[in-house]
């Protein structure tokens, strides 16, 4: 179980590593979403003509890597939006239990059908090297590229995830199993 449970901390180590480098791009993603409204409202009173698609553009692609590429981050520190009517009355196993059946059962099935659907559509999109139909936009084909991507952190951040439960299961103490800083919220 050890040898697993090292390949689950690898695989923790890659979503961490995505998520601090989120915390660059929310930063950048405010940064233009201030300079949007700034350029929006001097352009309507001094004619600069500051504000173009490419900016609004740049705002909306990097919302969109924080959002995919912060799925696997979220998962790994069990920040996810969950159900919680039965499950915070659950003792630590019968959790494990959920989590495992969950991540068997919903989250794989769901990302590896998403996954296979969204190669043709990222494939055609770099076949055609796809621009925004917006004057002055961003190429679409780059950030659609993230989608698998996304959709293969999540997959890895899902197999860790099920490594860990199994090892509860199989009797392992909860600090051998998690971090203490990814140790998900058993109250």
């Amino acid at each position: 179980m050890e040898r697993w449970l090292r390949w689950a901390r690898r695989i923790d180590r890659v979503s961490e590593w995505s998520g601090r480098a989120l915390y660059w791009l929310t930063l950048g993603m405010v940064g233009v979403g201030a300079f949007n409204a700034i350029a929006r409202y001097l352009d309507r009173y001094t004619g600069f003509g500051l504000s173009s698609n490419m900016w609004i553009e740049l705002q909306w692609y990097l919302f969109s890597l924080v959002f995919l590429l912060g799925a696997a981050y979220t998962l790994k520190y069990d920040d996810h939006v969950r159900v919680d009517v039965l499950y915070g009355r659950l003792s630590r196993r019968g959790k494990a239990w959920i989590n495992l059946l969950g991540t068997a059962l919903f989250l794989l099935p769901f990302c590896a059908v998403v996954l296979w659907m969204s190669i043709p559509f990222v494939t055609n999109s770099w076949a055609i090297l796809e621009g925004s139909p917006d004057p002055g936009g961003l190429p679409r084909y780059p950030i659609k590229t993230v989608i698998p991507l996304a959709l293969t952190l999540v997959i890895l951040q899902g197999v860790s995830l099920m490594i860990r439960e199994v090892a509860v299961l199989r009797g392992a103490e909860i600090s051998d199993v998690y971090d203490e800083e990814s140790r998900p919220r058993i109250g």
